[in-house]
Order: C-alpha cells, then structure tokens, then sequence
C-alpha cells in the first residue's frame, strides 16, 4: 500500500514543525495540490528575516528529499 502524496507531505511537515516551534513560530498547511504546496509561517516565523531561508533551503529541501517528485513550495 502506497501512502498519498498528501500523508507524506503532512508527514514532513510534522517532522519539521517542532524546530520551528522551538523558535516561537509555526507552519500551516494551506493547500496541497499535488506536487505543489501552499504553506503559511506563523508565530515568530511570520515576517522573520530568516524566513525565507528556513522555507526554501528547511521545509522544501526536506520536501524534496523525501519526496522526490515534489513540485514548488509556495508561502502565502
């Protein structure tokens, strides 16, 4: 049984989501609409100057990792 691209996406997120909380701060999921992903930074990620890095080179670094098949990565 293969998982949905939409359990391995929630999965990542989930593994990834305490870091940020360590830090005051949180990712939502928005939307998924496979192979891309609208995601929200919350908390005291949400204007952080290192915000884009922790999206791009963090979240979708190990979005693609995983999931190799993984499209764009877009924070709203």
């Amino acid at each position: 049984m293969s998982e949905t691209f939409e359990n391995r996406v929630r999965e990542v997120i989930a593994r990834i989501r305490p870091a940020l909380q360590m830090d005051g701060g949180d990712i939502e999921i928005v939307e998924i609409q496979e192979p891309n992903l609208k995601v929200r930074l919350v908390g005291a990620c949400h204007g952080c100057p290192g915000a884009v890095y922790t999206l791009y080179q963090g979240v979708y670094g190990e979005l693609k990792r995983t999931i190799p098949e993984f499209g764009e990565l877009v924070a709203v």
